[in-house]
């Protein structure tokens, strides 16, 4: 229903009076039929369940010129702009332009155009739409640091194009056909400089803009520029963005795009596209099993992006321009992409991830912290945890290592000693900070008792159970970094710290529960309290879903819950426990915890690791059944199929790493827990020239479960296999069937490892 290309496209633009001549330049680009391509539909999630829907981005892969249509969501009918880039994910946009029909004086550059879902076109290297009121068609294509628009006219007569800021700044019209100007944004500048192909009446002018959910209005400088143009003659704008200056700008459109060849932008956008997704090759499935398979792939690559320019880049992070023939990578959120984009990267990409790795150093030293959320701007020290220090370990120890590492293990054991660990806050520590490693959890306040830590964000408040958990599996990979560079006395103490979790586990309830100071349990109800998104003690979900954060150590928490019958029951019940109250009012609290199957949360990140850990209890089979159940109900290729916030890669990394059959529930730790794959072969190119190849003989959505498996050709009678084996151009063939092997994978010694002791298994 939602595909980009479509006939009645074409039709549509025949009514509004487009000669024949035109449409046979080419409306919608040519199917990409020998393309992986040809499976991605940005608009999938284009409608959030409660929160953020995804956005259309057309980019280059991991480039920092993104680009979508400035709408509420897939639902809304009408365009206030197109940016000339964003700031971050969901951060903001920087400048912007829209075509009109008419002239500066009749006012109409003021509103909003209106489109048709229908005849709009999205790949992810090039944009198309048709304004139904103004017949004007606007398409798109980006570079790395460029971007190049395509306006054309319904007939003869004047036409306008605005350029708008968004956020603070001026325009300078240099002439009829050229542009610059500089956008002011936290603490930060951007540049642009642009050229029209033909020469028109440019003027300065005001426009104010409305917020109407803030109930803020404020007032931006527009460009407005005419042209007298004949009948479907378009005007094109092509610019350069920058960091760094004005002049930059113009080097960096230069560079890119020397002349006016828009149908060579775009071809390169689908080179370079058809690469990044052609690395998987999948066989068999479903063409909507297909969609959602690239389409999320695609998404990954929406970030970290590259803003390193001709051998320099701007950091916002000391404010200074660097020289770097390296490139400097920024804009993640590494609380939601330490669990599987980043090892995705480290399997598809792993120089790229290097390069990101070093970037976090440098940010590191020019900073003085290691970034939580390093965005183009600043840190944002959103979320809790500092998960970057487990993103380093897991690319250590899988051969990943072109980063200062000694630089890298001084910054993370700084955050580690020295930083605040409360959510939403950049700094030193605080008082509850030094309680945390003298006591060895982090204190939780009694319902209803007031805050007296001034340090503690306003609404994200304590989320005591939350950062203790995190912080316990920093801790781990911060020990076993140490570990791995000799640092014996650092990995004594931090691998101690890792065991703090346990320290909030509550035998009776069999969950992770809130503490006071004094060290006692708080009457609380763990599907319910602790505020919005029980931030008092959990963090966007419940204790029902933080039952089960320590993935460094998942044996010690079977051993916590009376052993693996005890565990899987505990397990079993989480997909099936009610609510308690009505949706609405469990969602009025926890509007973060979509894709609900009893208080499991398939919507939000802490749980995507929670299907797997079957593996570990001995019955594969319902992890087997979890996971081709939770894909199929929630990741549909429509408008509605992602249950919660993409951000930008961060859940659908899931979804790639889950449909190819295999998931890295701990990362840090080089091993991959084997699921049920949705394809009946996936093949991946690896950066070192092998293939790795997951074979499911029979595979359909009845023939889920897994009777048997090898590994090049050998049995392999445990659901997990090494980073080694996919390096090495492994196969893993499973022979699938309609009813689980309750033996396979059964055996206590065929379970997968986790922390310390059994590490050394892998070396």
């Amino acid at each position: 229903m939602y595909r980009a290309n479509r006939l009645i496209y074409l039709e549509r633009i025949l009514a509004a009076g487009f000669i024949t001549a035109f449409l046979l330049v080419g409306c919608a680009p040519q199917p990409e039929t020998n393309s992986n391509l040809h499976y991605v539909d940005p608009h999938i999630g284009g409608m959030g369940h409660l929160l953020h829907p995804t956005r259309p981005n057309v980019q280059l892969p991991n480039q920092m010129v993104r680009m979508h249509p400035l709408r509420a969501d897939y639902l809304d009918d009408q365009i206030s702009f197109f940016p000339l880039t964003i700031i971050s994910h969901r951060k903001g946009e920087l400048f912007g332009i829209i075509p009109y029909s008419g002239l500066v004086d009749d006012g109409s550059w003021r509103t909003r155009q209106t489109y048709d879902h229908d005849l709009e076109t999205v790949r992810p290297y090039y944009y198309s739409t048709y304004f139904i009121d103004s017949d004007i068609r606007t398409e798109f294509t980006p570079g790395s640091k460029t971007g190049y628009y395509k306006f054309t006219f319904p007939g003869k007569g004047n036409n306008l194009i605005k350029l708008q800021i968004n956020q603070g700044g001026e325009w300078h019209i240099i002439s009829g056909n050229t542009i610059s100007g500089e956008e002011v944004f936290m603490g930060m500048k951007a540049y642009v400089y642009g050229e029209f192909n033909s020469s028109g009446n440019g003027t300065l002018n005001q426009q104010t803009r409305v917020n109407t959910r803030k109930k803020t209005s404020h007032s931006e400088p527009v460009a407005l520029f005419e042209f007298r143009t004949e009948e479907n003659q378009p005007i094109e704008f092509k610019y350069g963005i920058s960091f760094i200056d004005a002049a930059q700008a113009k080097a960096n459109l230069d560079s890119e795009i020397p002349g006016w060849d828009f149908e060579g932008l775009k071809n390169r956008g689908e080179k370079a596209w058809s690469e990044k997704l052609g690395a998987i090759q999948v066989k068999g499935g479903t063409d909507a099993q297909r969609r959602t398979f690239y389409t999320s792939l695609y998404r990954c690559y929406e970030r970290m992006v590259n803003i390193n320019e001709d051998g320099r880049y701007y950091s916002a992070y000391d404010h200074q321009v660097h020289e770097s023939d390296r490139d400097f990578y920024v804009d993640d959120w590494v609380w939601d992409t330490y669990l599987a984009q980043h090892p995705l990267r480290m399997l598809l990409d792993p120089r790229e991830e290097a390069d990101m790795l070093q970037s976090y150093v440098d940010m590191y030293e020019q900073y003085g912290w290691m970034p939580q959320f390093p965005l183009l701007y600043k840190d944002d020290p959103a979320m809790h945890g500092f998960h970057s220090t487990i993103v380093f370990l897991d690319a250590w120890r899988k051969g990943i290592r072109d980063y200062n590492v000694e630089m890298a293990y001084d910054g993370m054991k700084k955050n580690a000693l020295e930083a605040t660990m409360l959510p939403w806050r950049n700094g030193p520590k605080t008082e509850l900070d030094y309680f945390y490693r003298e006591n060895g959890f982090y204190p939780a306040l009694e319902p209803g008792e007031k805050e007296i830590v001034e340090e503690v964000h306003s609404f994200e408040r304590r989320q005591s159970v939350a950062l203790t958990l995190a912080h316990s599996y920093d801790d781990w990979a911060l020990a076993e970094m140490a570990r791995e560079m000799g640092k014996t006395e650092d990995y004594k103490y931090f691998i101690t710290e890792a065991a703090n979790y346990r320290n909030l586990y509550r035998p009776d309830k069999k969950l992770m529960w809130p503490k006071n100071a004094a060290g006692e349990w708080l009457d609380i109800d763990p599907k319910f309290d602790g505020g919005p998104g029980g931030r008092d003690y959990y963090d966007e979900n419940n204790g029902y879903t933080y039952a089960w954060q320590t993935q460094h150590d998942i044996h010690g928490l079977i051993e916590l819950m009376g052993g693996r019958e005890d565990f899987t029951a505990n397990l079993d019940q989480l997909f099936r426990e009610d609510l308690g109250r009505t949706k609405y009012q469990f969602w009025a609290k926890f509007a973060d915890a979509t894709g609900l199957v009893g208080q499991f949360s398939m919507g939000n990140e802490p749980s995507f690791h929670i299907p797997y850990l079957y593996n570990y209890a001995g019955e594969p089979w319902k992890t087997q059944k979890r996971i081709r159940f939770l894909l199929d109900v929630w990741f549909q290729d429509n408008i509605f199929g992602i249950p919660g916030d993409e951000d930008g890669g961060g859940m659908t990394a899931f979804v790639v790493f889950s449909s190819m059959g295999f998931y890295p529930v701990t990362p840090g730790l080089p091993v991959y827990n084997i699921g049920s794959p949705v394809f009946e072969e996936v093949s991946m190119t690896l950066d070192n020239g092998n293939t790795f190849i997951v074979v499911a003989n029979g595979c359909s959505k009845v023939n889920k479960y897994i009777q048997s498996a090898r590994l090049n050709g050998e049995p392999l009678t445990r659901p997990w296999f090494t980073h080694e084996d996919i390096l090495n151009g492994s196969t893993l063939e499973l022979e699938m069937g309609p009813y689980p092997n309750k033996e396979w994978g059964a055996s206590p010694v065929a379970a997968p490892p986790s922390m310390i002791d059994e590490t050394s298994m892998l070396k």
